[in-house]
């Protein structure tokens, strides 16, 4: 039979679309958006999710601290998976609220997105929540809150159950000795299943928090069964020195480059908000940092952790300078940051965070404010006792000589592998030359139309591409001699320079960085995935060592009027057009991959090291040991698809539905 061409294919009656049509279209109201789509608001139902639960009650509690109208936070972890958090701050009001007659404000800001009273600056001048969406999410997520407020010598009380009202709230009678907020909540085990709180972590953020503010009070409890040595039933955290005395304690018994650990805080210009460090650099150590905005943890730090690294690198440069060390100009962030134990915590307006939980700030006058504010401290740190600041310099400089070494032993065998023909390198690899100031990266990316792209936004000193052809071979599922025989996996054990398995020595690598970059798409993770694969089983060590990253590419360019954001992902797309967008007509491109940008557009959002954010590969702590990460692998990337068929089916109920959307 011949093939039909379109127009055979079509003959005159119009396609049924009795199965789309107006009742198709679901409108979700109040709080079912959060039960159906979890994900966009807390990153999941995972561990992690359900203790982000306590961080924003908690937040809000904190804000009511930080605007001075609390002085004591209570955190009670319970039996039966149950929370309490208690202030003795002004109470949520409850009378009703204009816009929603019938309806206390309180049950309003329980069961209602958005609302609360951080937007407009007036209740608070700085705050972790901004979106009001914190204490909602918590009550939609919830099979039982119970909020009891204090307020004007009266108490009241309304309960909720998975973001609906139980009924009215409730005037219990006069409390003339309380005032403030309380929050109890249960986690839906239809959202979360059978997770259960660990007291652990709680009570290390509820110590945190004490740190991050010196004038609140903050009071752990913990039930007796729950309770153990190294948590007890019952402390009281104040830390009138703040991140000061958490430093200390985190140094305590440990030998330092200087005695006197840099510590301070400034208020910024034009009551902006303030900033305050604790910043030790003990010997021998791996160090840690810990950054924070309004008491918010921002564990992958952000513009507020640029403005630290640019102050103390320019301040020990210019110290050089003045000491006479001509080489310190050679100084870069990362000889300072290394081993050192760093603490940050800013106070500003109106923040910008990466998504919903917060965990990278990206306000851009924060790296201005915070710079601008640690540096003269940090100058008068380092010349106000010569000989400090003297041995914090010779500590710093023996990192950067060390590391300069190491980069000029690569220099030679990136040469010598590129001189001899031996040691060819592939074809389409566009190298770099070396010479940079920067460490060298490594760009996998997919296609040749990606590829074209990343070789005009590189950074031709420090920055080579490698173009691969769609899915790679996996590695997993596939025979020693099949791997060996196949060309893409050739072309990247040239270009790495480490030999693979027994044989992989880290050492030899080429590059600094290996930056694996594909489309934020279904197609883009796949390929991803195997590239993974790949490292782990041919060049464990790659992984180990922490060479391996992610690019994370954007998925949507917002505009309006001469502004422009790039947005990460769909829960990002939204929280822009609430905040920087909100209240303005908004163009919104999707990129369907990165060949589709220019190459401008590319260096901007992700390859630029001062622009870009990546993702570092690394095994999980529960995964030290290699043997217990190769048996997940092998289990989802080997042979048996009855494996995978399990593990979908097992997980299936925890995958965000905006995912499969996408």
């Amino acid at each position: 039979m011949p093939d039909k061409t379109p127009d055979d294919l079509f003959d005159g009656t119009p396609a049924s679309s009795g199965d789309y049509n107006a009742s198709s279209i679901e409108v979700l109201e109040g709080l079912e958006p959060v039960r159906r789509r979890p994900g966009m608001y807390i990153g999941g139902t995972d561990e992690r999710a359900l203790h982000h639960l306590v961080a924003e009650v908690l937040d809000n509690a904190m804000d009511e601290a930080v605007a001075g109208h609390a002085t004591r936070i209570e955190l009670s972890v319970e039996e039966g998976n149950r929370i309490t958090v208690t202030d003795n701050g002004r109470g949520i009001p409850v009378d009703e609220h204009p816009k929603y007659p019938g309806k206390s404000t309180l049950e309003v800001i329980l069961s209602t997105l958005h609302s609360g009273g951080k937007f407009s600056g007036k209740a608070y001048a700085t705050s972790g929540g901004l979106h009001g969406v914190g204490v909602s999410v918590v009550n939609a997520l919830s099979s039982l809150t119970r909020v009891e407020v204090a307020r004007d010598r009266q108490l009241y009380v309304q309960e909720f159950s998975k973001g609906l009202s139980l009924g009215p709230i409730e005037k219990l009678g006069p409390t003339p000795n309380r005032r403030g907020t309380t929050v109890t909540f249960v986690p839906d085990t239809e959202i979360f299943g059978d997770r259960k709180f660990k007291p652990g972590r709680l009570f290390k953020l509820a110590r945190s928090k004490a740190y991050l503010f010196a004038g609140v009070e903050i009071r752990w409890k913990c039930a007796e069964a729950l309770a153990t040595e190294e948590i007890p039933a019952e402390a009281v955290f104040k830390f009138p020195g703040g991140l000061a005395d958490h430093l200390a304690e985190q140094t305590q018994g440990r030998e330092c480059v200087t005695a006197e650990p840099f510590t301070g805080t400034q208020e910024f210009p034009e009551e902006a908000g303030r900033v305050e460090w604790a910043i030790a650099w003990p010997l021998w150590s791996d160090g840690s940092t810990s950054w924070y905005c309004n008491t918010v943890p921002t564990p992958d730090g952000g513009t507020h952790e640029q403005g630290l690294r640019a102050a103390v690198t320019k301040g020990l440069r210019a110290f050089g300078e003045l000491t006479g060390a001509k080489k310190a100009k050679d100084i870069t962030a990362d000889d300072v940051m290394t081993g050192g134990e760093v603490m940050l915590s800013v106070f500003i307006r109106d923040p910008q965070f990466q998504s919903q939980t917060k965990d990278r700030l990206t306000s851009p006058e924060a790296a201005r404010l915070v710079e601008n504010a640690m540096r003269d401290h940090f100058d008068l740190f380092l010349s106000g006792n010569m000989e400090r600041g003297k041995a914090l310099l010779g500590s710093v400089m023996e990192r950067m000589d060390e590391r300069l070494r190491r980069k000029q032993e690569r220099e030679i065998k990136r040469k010598t592998a590129t001189n001899a023909k031996k040691l060819r390198l592939p074809g389409k690899l566009t190298d770099c030359s070396g010479e940079g100031g920067g460490e060298t990266e490594l760009f996998i990316v997919e296609g040749d139309s990606a590829g074209g792209s990343a070789k005009q936004a590189r950074n031709r000193k420090t920055q080579a591409i490698l173009p691969i052809r769609g899915k790679i071979l996996n590695v997993a599922s596939a025979t020693a001699e099949k791997i060996r025989a196949n060309a893409e996996i050739a072309d990247l054990t040239l270009a790495m320079g480490c030999g693979t398995r027994k044989d992989c020595d880290a050492e030899s690598l080429r590059y600094d960085r290996i930056i694996i970059m594909t489309d934020a798409d279904v197609d883009g993770a796949h390929i991803a995935t195997l590239l993974m694969t790949f490292f782990f089983q041919e060049m464990a060590d790659i992984v180990r060592n922490g060479h391996l990253y992610l690019a994370q590419p954007p998925l949507y360019r917002l505009t309006a009027g001469k502004e422009s954001r790039y947005a990460q992902d769909e829960a990002h797309r939204i929280e822009l057009e609430e905040t920087v967008f909100k209240g303005k007509k908004v163009d919104v491109g999707r990129f369907k991959g990165l060949g589709e940008m220019n190459p401008g557009q590319l260096r901007e959002t992700t390859m630029n090291p001062d622009t870009r954010s990546l993702i570092r590969i690394t095994l999980p702590a529960e995964h030290e040991q290699r043997h217990a990460v190769k048996e997940l692998v092998d289990r989802l990337m080997g042979r048996n698809p009855e494996h995978r068929f399990n593990f979908i089916q097992n997980r299936a109920g925890e995958i965000d539905r905006d995912m499969i959307d996408a």
